[in-house]
């Protein structure tokens, strides 16, 4: 998270106006290497061998490759889907929860497949390294496709001819930097309520389903199931703005500051009254963490770009980005005191 933070700092205060292909295919790109690090790193210097901690520092250095991608990815995509009509934005955002049901989908896949020892634990890494990589290709490709679409052209158009009038105006750099915090401004709450959300999301899952609740009937299914549920209902949650869409971003707002309640609820189902702590309060609970997470998100990173002109809508996307990762950043970090 920390990896992603900085470089999206960088591109908001250094390279606002930098190319976004370029920043997307060499994101895109970076994490097709990192993901293929591991793997190869396995077959040709571990091959088995335990406690090689050469092989866990390469794949820490892998990790922050991806948080560098995540940055040049996410902040470059919801800026390029800022420009477009909402449906775009709102397709962007469920694309991104349905990776996490394809996420819960492998994993319970692998755990009835292959047996819970090391070697089935590594047969099951490798798959998801496969399947990563075959993503990422397809992401490369389909990305580059997208962007030559007539509607994308179109929209493309509108921004250059809005750039070239306000560069006619005479846009300094100091009048550029007074621009950026004005964007900042008009979207400073939309970007609130999104910290907001993913740190209070973060800081509960999935450290608080993996690590602090239990069950004596689905024993070590339980966290995977609740995790597949998360991941469901997230879903569902960046997909209802297409059936019903909620216009005012002030109630998309306040109900961030409501999700404030999932933290006593969730702590009475470790320390409140028996019926609490069972596997139905728990799922319940888990559903609609992930239920509000996915609308509230949709709504506020879909109302946040169409705040601003057009012109600098793809900056106010890598803005509200830059205000996501700082909430997961924070709610990393609040998820140890589950622990």
């Amino acid at each position: 998270m920390l990896a992603c933070f900085l470089p999206l700092v960088l591109i908001v205060l250094c390279f606002p106006k930098s190319s976004a292909p370029a920043r997307i295919n060499t994101g895109l790109s970076l994490f097709t290497v990192a993901l293929l690090v591991v793997p190869v790193m396995d077959a040709v210097y571990v091959k088995g061998v335990p406690g090689l901690y050469g092989a866990f520092d390469v794949t820490v250095a892998a990790t922050v490759l991806c948080g560098v991608a995540d940055a040049l990815v996410q902040g470059g995509v919801i800026g390029f889907a800022g420009e477009l009509p909402a449906r775009y934005m709102q397709a962007v955002v469920a694309g991104t929860a349905t990776s996490g049901v394809l996420v819960s989908v492998l994993r319970v896949i692998t755990k009835g497949v292959y047996p819970q020892d090391a070697d089935g634990l590594r047969k099951s890494a490798i798959l998801y390294f496969v399947v990563s990589i075959v993503v990422m290709i397809i992401c490369i490709v389909c990305y580059n496709v997208a962007d030559k679409l007539p509607v994308v052209i179109h929209y493309k158009n509108i921004k250059k001819r809005a750039q070239k009038a306000e560069e006619d105006g005479g846009m300094s750099g100091s009048a550029w930097r007074t621009t950026l915090w004005s964007i900042v401004g008009r979207v400073k709450w939309h970007g609130i309520g999104i910290a907001l959300i993913y740190a209070i999301t973060l800081s509960i899952f999935p450290g608080y389903i993996t690590e602090d609740v239990h069950s004596e009937a689905l024993k070590d299914w339980y966290p995977i199931m609740l995790i597949s549920a998360y991941n469901v209902f997230d879903l569902v949650g960046k997909s209802l703005p297409a059936f019903y869409f909620l216009e005012n971003a002030n109630i998309a707002v306040a109900g961030s500051f409501v999700r404030l309640l999932f933290y006593p609820l969730f702590y009475g189902c470790l320390h409140g009254p028996s019926f609490f702590r069972t596997e139905i309060p728990v799922t319940i609970l888990t559903c609609l963490l992930g239920l509000t997470n996915g609308y509230l998100t949709c709504i506020l990173m879909t109302l946040a770009p169409k705040a601003v002109p057009i012109q600098h809508s793809e900056t106010a996307g890598i803005v509200i980005v830059l205000f996501l990762v700082a909430g997961l950043v924070v709610g990393s970090f609040v998820a140890w005191f589950w622990l």
